[in-house]
C-alpha cells in the first residue's frame, strides 16, 4: 500500500481493503492513521466513519497507542478528538457521516472506517476531492462487506468500490493507483466449512477461536454468518444460478477460425452497456466485445459507427463461421440492417426480440445446460471476468410466463447485458445444433 514511484511519489493514492469482523481493521487502521502523522510537516490526518461513535473507536485505539509508547506519548499531545504534533503542526482528528465539515479540511491520509454503513457519498466524496494540493495523499477505506444498496435504494459506496476494485484486479480496468485487497471466502466453499473461515479470517487460529466459529454457525442466520465472518456480498434477492455453477464451468479454450458458432448481440446507447457473445453448436460460450459506461463518466454514450466496424473487423480477423447474427432491433434497427446488406453478416442478422415469453425458455435453457456440464466458458480474462461478473448482477424475475434474468431494479447501473447476450448466443446456438424443439426441463431457482 505504501509503495513509491520511481519519482518518489507514493503509488497507491485510494484504496479498500475487506476484512471480515474481529481481524484486527481498528487496530490496523490506527496504527496506519499516527503513521501518517509523520509523513510530512503539517499533516493532516481525518478518522472518519458512519457515526462519531465508529470513528471515536479508531481514536481510542490511537490515543491508547501513544499512552503506552514511551517515544510517542512524549512527541503528541493527546486532546479529546484531536492528537497534535506540536513539532510539525501536524494533527489528527475525527470526522463522522456530516458530509459538510469535511468541506473545509486538506487531508493528506484519510482512514475510513466500515465504509459500508455509509448513508452516502457525501463524506467519501468530500474527503477525497479536499486532498488536491497534497503531493501524497492516501485515502484508504477499511470495511467488511454490507449490504449492496444504500439509504436510497442505490448501489452504496463501499459495493461500488468492491467491483471497481475487482474490475482492477481482473484486468478489466487499469488503474495503478488504486490498491485494493479482498479476504473472503469464494463461493465455492460451503459456508460452515472450516476451510471457508480459515481462507476468510487471517486471525483464523491466531486471535479469533475456531470453536467461536462453530458456536456462531449455529446461531446465527447462514446470510448474517457469510457477511459477518466470511466477508461476502450476500443478496437478499433471488439469483439465478447457484454459488459456484457457472465458476466451474470454465476452460481456456477460445473459438477457432472456421468452426461454426452464432453471435448474439445486445445493443444499448447510453445507459446500459451493449455487448456480443458467441456460442458454438457444442454449447462453448465466448463474450467477444463489451461496451460499458466508465464510473466518472455520466455522458458517455455508444459510438454506433465504431460498435459496427468492431464486429465486421472482429469476424473477419478471427476467421469466425457466423452462422446467424442475433439481435434485438430496439434502437439498433438501423445498423442491424447496414450489418445485413454487406460484409460478413450479409444475410445472417436475425431479430431475437426479448419478449418474456421466449427469454424464459432461453434462461431455463442455459440453466439446465449448466446443471448438466453441457455449457462451457472461455476467452480473453477481461471479458470473462466481465461476464461472471454481469451473470452475478442478474437478478430472477418470476411472473405468469416464468423465472428470467433482469436487472436487480430498473434504475439500477449493475450491468447484465453480456448475460443476456449469452443466452440469446447459446440458445440460437441449441437452434443449430437441431436441440431448441426439445422440451428443457424444470429448472429450480435458488432463492439466498
Amino acid at each position: 500500500m505504501f509503495a513509491v514511484r520511481p519519482d518518489g511519489r507514493r503509488k497507491n493514492r485510494r484504496g479498500l481493503l475487506l476484512l471480515p469482523r474481529k481481524n484486527g481493521k481498528s487496530t490496523l487502521a490506527s496504527g496506519i492513521a499516527l503513521f501518517g502523522l509523520f509523513q510530512e510537516v503539517g499533516a493532516e490526518v481525518l478518522i472518519c466513519a458512519g457515526d462519531r461513535q465508529q470513528a471515536r473507536i479508531v481514536f481510542r485505539e490511537c490515543a491508547r497507542m501513544v499512552e503506552l509508547d514511551p517515544v510517542l506519548s512524549k512527541k503528541l499531545r493527546v486532546m479529546r478528538d484531536v492528537i497534535e504534533y506540536p513539532d510539525t503542526g501536524s494533527v489528527l482528528r475525527v470526522l463522522s457521516s456530516d458530509g459538510s465539515r469535511a468541506e473545509g479540511t486538506n487531508p493528506s491520509m484519510v482512514i475510513f472506517d466500515e465504509l459500508h454503513v455509509q448513508p452516502d457519498d457525501r463524506l467519501w466524496s468530500a474527503v477525497n476531492l479536499g486532498s488536491g494540493t497534497r503531493r501524497n495523499p492516501l485515502v484508504l477505506a477499511i470495511s467488511t462487506a454490507g449490504s449492496k444498496t444504500d439509504s436510497r435504494g442505490q448501489d452504496s459506496i463501499c459495493f461500488r468500490l468492491w467491483q471497481y476494485g475487482t474490475r482492477i484486479a481482473t484486468g478489466e480496468v487499469q488503474d495503478d493507483a488504486f490498491f485494493f485487497r479482498y479476504f473472503h471466502a469464494s463461493d465455492d466453499l460451503p459456508w460452515d466449512s472450516p476451510e471457508a473461515w480459515k481462507t476468510a479470517n487471517p486471525a483464523f487460529g491466531d486471535f479469533l477461536d475456531p470453536e467461536d466459529f462453530e458456536a456462531a454457525a449455529r446461531s446465527i442466520s447462514p446470510v448474517e454468518f457469510q457477511t459477518k465472518r466470511l466477508n461476502r456480498w450476500v443478496s437478499t434477492t433471488s439469483q439465478w444460478l447457484p454459488n459456484g455453477a457457472w465458476e466451474r464451468l470454465a476452460t481456456d479454450r477460445r473459438i477457432q477460425p472456421g468452426e461454426p458458432c452464432v453471435v448474439a448481440w445486445d445493443g444499448s446507447f447510453q445507459l446500459d452497456a451493449s455487448a456480443a457473445v458467441a456460442c458454438t453448436l457444442d454449447g462453448f460460450v465466448e463474450p467477444l466485445l463489451l461496451y460499458e459506461r466508465p464510473l466518472d463518466d455520466p455522458h458517455w454514450q455508444v459510438d454506433i459507427g465504431q460498435v459496427e466496424q468492431d464486429l465486421r473487423d472482429l469476424v473477419e480477423v478471427r476467421g469466425l463461421n457466423v452462422l446467424e447474427l442475433s439481435a434485438d432491433p430496439f434502437r439498433w434497427s438501423r445498423s442491424l440492417e447496414a450489418l445485413d446488406r454487406e460484409g460478413p453478416f450479409a444475410g445472417k442478422v436475425v431479430n431475437y426480440a426479448q419478449s418474456p415469453v421466449r427469454m424464459v425458455a432461453a434462461c431455463q435453457r442455459v440453466a439446465e445446460a449448466v446443471s448438466q456440464d453441457q455449457l462451457h466458458w472461455g476467452g480473453v480474462p477481461h471479458l470473462s471476468a466481465a461476464l461472471s461478473r454481469h451473470l452475478a448482477n442478474s437478478a430472477v424475475k418470476i411472473d405468469r410466463f416464468g423465472p428470467r434474468i433482469v436487472k436487480e431494479h430498473r434504475g439500477s447501473p449493475r450491468k447484465i447485458d453480456l448475460a443476456v447476450a449469452m443466452v440469446m448466443a447459446f440458445d440460437r446456438a441449441r437452434y443449430y445444433a437441431g436441440e431448441a424443439d426439445k422440451p428443457a426441463r424444470s429448472v429450480e431457482f435458488i432463492a439466498l
